[in-house]
């Protein structure tokens, strides 16, 4: 087994095969920032839901992140990828099933699974902001909205920045998934370049193009939990900081 991993001829033909791995790298990468700001977007939208004092927006958040974090991923994209052709075709009235490209389907996948995981991280830090902010801020004239955006919101992402970082790393890894539907992903290529020669040459040039996505977000988690230890918590806002705020 050794002498097959460091077999030169091997890694000639490997190296000599690069330019798929390149390929399924930076399908990889599209995935994973689209797959990102999905996550974070609708995340930051259900974890406002989810501490609101509406009965409904709390029960669809609750929902969503129950059926997201109890169904595996791999499950969720291949449904995706068999039903969703032919939903698309229904509300578009289309004449055949719709295609979805293995970007849109990779990032969708993984956007609406990491979802879930963002909204707890988002309730969490809401959460720990004082409640009397939101009272103070309404009493000096700002809407709900505007309290989220000006008051809330800013002190909760300083909290989160280091989970944020580990789901955006989870996400990374969990792209994948999109190799279970011939995607083109980097583990796709892979799959393909191992199946196709037999070396397994192939996994170890995925494991390194994986870690140069994951290891600096990796050095960012540590920097931002350092970072964050120096961050006194939110503390009870005065009526000027609330004036200059609702200004801006």
């Amino acid at each position: 087994m050794l002498d097959s991993i460091l077999d030169p001829r091997r890694w000639e033909i490997t190296f000599s095969s690069i330019d798929a791995f390149w390929d399924g790298f930076f399908v990889t990468l599209q995935v994973v920032v689209w797959g990102l700001l999905l996550a974070l977007a609708l995340g930051t939208v259900l974890g406002i839901f989810s501490t609101t004092r509406s009965c409904v927006l709390r029960a669809i958040s609750r929902v969503y992140v129950e059926f997201y974090q109890n169904t595996p991923l791999p499950v969720q994209v291949i449904f995706m990828y068999l039903m969703g052709p032919q939903l698309l075709q229904i509300v578009m009235g289309a004449a055949a099933p719709v295609a979805i490209p293995p970007v849109v389907l990779g990032f969708v996948g993984v956007g609406l699974y990491h979802a879930a995981y963002v909204s707890e991280v988002i309730r969490t830090g809401i959460e720990s902001v004082p409640r009397g902010q939101m009272e103070a801020a309404k009493s000096q004239g700002f809407t709900t909205v505007q309290a989220y955006a000006y008051i809330i919101l800013p002190q909760t992402f300083k909290v989160i920045l280091p989970p944020l970082c580990n789901q955006a790393l989870n996400l990374v890894k969990n792209s994948s998934v999109l190799a279970l539907v011939a995607g083109g992903d980097l583990m796709y290529r892979s799959n393909s370049f191992v199946g196709t020669y037999g070396y397994l040459q192939g996994y170890f040039v995925a494991c390194a193009l994986y870690f140069v996505i994951c290891f600096p977000l990796a050095m960012l988690v540590q920097y931002l939990e350092k970072r964050s230890k120096r961050i006194p918590k939110a503390k009870k806002l005065d009526v000027a900081v609330l004036e200059t705020a609702k200004e801006a």
